[in-house]
């Protein structure tokens, strides 16, 4: 798997076009709760939990994740 930066211009748009997009929160779960900073559709997965939980991904969608 290879990891390469985004900015949120091109998530963005690629959210606009309709492109198949996962975005994952990966912060904990105490920075994720005292946060006023939440993307509508993300998924709440913290980094520590992200190999147990793989499986849940759609291989056929672009995972996006993002901490603050």
């Amino acid at each position: 798997m290879k990891a390469e930066r985004i900015t949120k211009e091109a998530l963005k748009a690629k959210i606009e076009q309709g492109e198949p997009v996962t975005i994952l929160d990966v912060r904990n779960p105490f920075d994720f709760e005292n946060s006023d900073v939440k993307l509508p559709g993300a998924l709440h997965i913290p980094v520590a939990d992200l190999e147990a939980r793989a499986g849940e991904f759609d291989p056929d969608r672009e995972v996006v994740a993002y901490c603050t």
